[in-house]
């Protein structure tokens, strides 16, 4: 199973990722991203690699 990797330093708050696959990534009050699960099931693959690609950072990554 693949799994998500969240460069923290990189990210900004945006919430593109969020909006894309809100049942993974969501951010809290102050902006900041959390994971629901970093492990990618297989249910959630394309919403995932659709978040990895509209970050405007490059924050995100998906890794096997």
């Amino acid at each position: 199973m693949s799994r998500i990797v969240v460069d923290f330093d990189r990210c900004e708050g945006h919430g593109l990722c969020e909006q894309t696959a809100p049942e993974v990534f969501r951010l809290d009050d102050e902006g900041e991203l959390h994971l629901t699960h970093e492990e990618v099931a297989p249910e959630d693959e394309r919403a995932v690699a659709a978040a990895v690609r509209v970050c405007p950072v490059a924050a995100l990554k998906v890794r096997p």
